[in-house]
């Protein structure tokens, strides 16, 4: 069978690290880890274990200025794993589809409590 091309945009074959938090039941969890490319409706990564389909998550990361034509931005993405596939060596390969997205200034980063507003709650 053979795979079916379902991005609306290019993605960027761009590995910059990434912070990710999402709602397990009702527990908070939170993974570090490396994009495998991004776009501006999507980003893939891989993690130790998979994520649910479906599932809301927040991933927060810095755009090189590249990409982000001013200098590096930070921006928190909000969206879901569309999938979640088996890598080699135990792993998950995860994409996720952006849904919502914020840069992030440096007054903002004296406010932790923002972190987790873009999850809602259950």
């Amino acid at each position: 069978m053979s795979f079916l091309e379902r991005r609306r945009t290019s993605r960027l074959p761009l590995q910059v690290p990434i912070l990710l938090r999402w709602r397990d039941g009702s527990e908070m969890r939170e993974a570090r880890t490396v994009s495998e490319d991004v776009s501006s409706h999507g980003v893939y990564f891989s993690l130790p274990e998979g994520i649910e389909d479906g599932t809301t998550v927040e991933i927060e990361m810095t755009l090189p200025s590249q990409v982000a034509l001013s200098g590096p931005s930070r921006v928190r993405c909000v969206g879901r794993v569309q999938r979640c596939e088996p890598e080699e060596g135990a792993k998950a390969g995860m994409a996720v589809s952006i849904s919502r997205y914020e840069f992030i200034y440096r007054r903002d980063e004296a406010h932790p409590e923002k972190d987790l507003f873009l999850i809602p709650q259950d």
